[in-house]
């Protein structure tokens, strides 16, 4: 009996949380069917933080390196705030890898208007030390009004280094060139995911970008936001987005 291939997938954490950690409760609601890299990004995977000539490029560069090991030719590629910045640059330079693109709140969207808006909001947030730059930072991904989740009392050890990813990231994604016209180009599906709660700013990027991809669907989820995300907070929904979506390639 002819049986389905499964559904090949690389998960793109943001720059705060883990990868397993960040989609642990979607890998397990997806369940079989589906052959998934967690990825985590570049930033974090060296002896040091960031590894020694970190560059926006190396973040491609470590997605290409991950599919080749995997054997993936072609797949399906998910990314989170940070590494939804990540989708949208890889589909500009290997459009022919990607079948789908899913984009839940990208750190950007590439737009000269945006980067612009990313380096007023988050540059002089860089400038801040360790244990004031990540309170500050989380503050910026919520709508006005907003309170950030309270700091667990027990900081986990992975913590550390995330005030030296945050700023060597954000640094290096203003700095790469991703041409935002490019993705005219990119008909495969892309879906795009945001929550009520999140700063504004994600509403807008996803207008833009709506009228970049010729192919580009939007989900807003109600009372939802960047530090409670779509994926953790109601993984059995976008699971069943990410299978439609992944259907239809």
């Amino acid at each position: 009996m002819a049986t389905s291939s499964p559904h090949l997938v690389i998960f793109l954490p943001g720059i705060l949380m883990p990868a397993g950690l960040r989609y642990e409760r979607l890998l397990e609601t997806l369940g079989g069917g589906v052959r998934a890299i967690v990825k985590e990004l570049e930033v974090y995977r060296g002896p040091s933080v960031p590894p020694t000539g970190y560059r926006f490029e190396t973040e491609i560069e470590g997605i290409v390196h991950a599919a080749d090991e995997a054997g993936f030719d072609r797949f399906n590629l998910y990314g989170h705030s940070g590494g939804g910045a990540c989708g949208l640059a890889f589909v500009a330079r290997h459009p022919d890898r990607v079948l789908t693109l899913a984009l839940d709140e990208p750190a950007t969207d590439f737009s000269p208007e945006d980067l612009a808006r990313t380096r007023d909001v988050y540059f002089p947030l860089l400038e801040l030390p360790p244990d004031e730059l990540l309170p500050a930072f989380a503050r910026t991904l919520l709508a006005p009004g907003v309170e950030p989740p309270p700091t667990p009392p027990n900081v986990p050890p992975w913590m550390v280094d995330r005030p030296l990813g945050v700023v060597a990231f954000v640094r290096a994604m203003c700095g790469a060139r991703v041409p935002f016209e490019r993705f005219a180009s990119f008909e495969r599906p892309v879906s795009y995911s945001y929550g009520s709660l999140s700063d504004p700013a994600w509403e807008l990027r996803g207008r833009r970008l709506a009228g970049a991809f010729p192919n580009f669907t939007v989900n807003r989820y109600e009372g939802l936001h960047h530090l409670n995300t779509s994926h953790i907070a109601a993984p059995e929904r976008v699971a069943a987005a990410l299978r439609a979506l992944w259907g239809s390639a």
